[in-house]
């Protein structure tokens, strides 16, 4: 069994004995401390509690939701939310922070808490770790009994979630109706599949064919959005005859799409394309993406007379890289698209909206429009490593093997000419990430073979 802590919260297996992976005691243990955290500041704070829907999730949720009642919270429960749905929430409410029971795009068989915080956003490494360190002292004084905090129910978050993404000068809703589109959606037996309908539904599509809709939580399949978990809904959308398929991630804020003939768009030009769509409509602008995306992104910035910016990787350092440089728009290469316009989240409804704009407009096939983008293919690998290895050597090497343009702030990454590396070590495994991208699928893998090689060699 396994429990992963972080500075945005905790992942973990569910099941097994007490204390090897995220079972009650540890859900009681880090919700009492995010909510002695929060009243630092504010002695009755409000916060929302949201969830994905994993059969695991409403009991976690009721642990959550009623351990802080007991320290004299104020708690909202939205009960079956996305992530974005509930940032949003807990700045429109006016709220203190939030939860999120979410294991993300993990498998069955794992469930999670994000903390947000009262912009809605993930919490900063510093305060993330203030919440961990608080976890640990198990330090907390209880509320008397008639001092408990009010538990609220309210479901009514998405609606105005989908309401503000429909307010958006961006989203093109008369483009969209009038195109008449045909949409596969796979909502990974989660939230999306309730999200997604309904967001299209607003926008004006009335062609909506569904798989994997319920909100049972029992995934049909591996649920990250990565194109070889998506074989069904590219059968599904040459089947139906669709003009794309969607899908999200089980938390919603990481898309992925198919096209219309089966092939996939990629979830590394998900971004690209909502940032091209974005520059085309607002003109010049700074944008944003972690060190392991795309370079498309920074081509097309740069044809716009824009600037790309790098950022570790994780959402709350692409978010802090985005207000230092005055970025409008960027994200994650994962699919993650954050319009700071809206929130600084990443999210899966809006990418959705900004997408179909985008190809409502462009009055063309979902294949064409992917062919308009310069095209770059990445390989992802991992390597096991000693715990005594030994980065910085590595790291020396290969910056005189690969001279280029060199960035440390996330392990290294390395541009050179249309190729780079980008190496860095994983926060919870003894493994090295291995990113490398290049013009062509066997150009990408040769080189990361060769940066593997050499990594093994040394």
């Amino acid at each position: 069994m396994t429990l992963i802590k972080s500075i945005s919260g905790i992942r973990g297996t569910i099941g097994g004995n007490s204390g090897t992976g995220l079972g009650p005691m540890e859900a009681v243990k880090f919700s009492l401390a995010f909510g002695r955290f929060l009243q630092e500041k504010n002695p009755k704070p409000k916060i929302i509690i949201g969830r994905d829907s994993r059969p695991s999730g409403e009991a976690l949720s009721n642990l959550v939701v009623n351990s802080l009642s007991a320290l004299g919270v104020e708690v909202v429960d939205a009960g079956p939310c996305s992530m974005p749905t509930v940032e949003m929430a807990v700045s429109s409410a006016k709220a203190d922070g939030g939860i999120v029971v979410s294991a993300s795009h993990n498998p069955n068989g794992w469930n999670g808490l994000k903390f947000l915080d009262q912009n809605g956003e993930i919490l900063t490494r510093a305060l993330g770790e203030k919440v961990l360190a608080l976890a640990e002292t198990l330090d907390f004084s209880l509320a008397d009994e008639e001092k408990f905090g009010r538990i609220i129910s309210d479901d009514s978050f998405l609606t105005k979630h989908i309401d503000k993404i429909l307010a958006l000068d961006l989203v093109d809703k008369k483009a969209i109706a009038v195109s008449d589109f045909c949409v596969a959606v796979d909502g990974i037996n989660s939230v999306g599949g309730r999200d997604v309908p309904e967001l299209l539904q607003r926008l004006g599509v009335s062609k909506i064919e569904k798989i994997n809709c319920d909100l049972s939580g029992r995934f049909a399949h591996n649920p990250e959005p990565l194109d070889k978990n998506l074989s069904d809904l590219s059968e599904l959308v040459v089947a139906k005859k669709c003009d794309l398929g969607l899908v999200v991630d089980p938390d919603g804020d990481r898309l992925s799409i198919v096209c219309e003939d089966g092939s996939f768009f990629n979830e590394e030009y998900v971004l690209v394309a909502v940032a091209d769509y974005f520059f085309q409509k607002k003109g010049l602008g700074n944008t944003v993406s972690n060190l392991s995306s795309t370079r498309a992104l920074k081509d097309v910035a740069e044809k716009y007379g824009g600037q790309y910016f790098p950022s570790a990787v994780g959402e709350t350092n692409v978010v802090l890289k985005m207000k230092e440089v005055g970025a409008k728009i960027g994200g994650e290469g994962n699919g993650g698209v954050i319009l700071p316009e809206l929130h600084y989240g990443r999210d899966g409804l809006v990418g959705i909206a900004l997408f179909l704009s985008r190809l409502a407009q462009f009055k063309g096939k979902c294949s064409e429009l992917k062919k308009t983008y310069p095209a770059y293919f990445l390989s992802k690998n991992k390597l096991e490593l000693p715990t005594s290895f030994n980065f910085d050597k590595i790291f020396s090497i290969l910056e005189k093997k690969y001279p280029g343009e060199v960035n440390r702030a996330d392990g290294m990454r390395i541009d050179f000419g249309k190729e780079w590396i980008h190496l860095r070590g994983s926060n919870t495994e003894p493994i090295m990430r291995i990113y490398t991208e290049s013009e062509t699928p066997a150009k990408a893998d040769a080189l990361a073979a060769e940066v593997i090689k050499i990594i093994k060699e040394k």
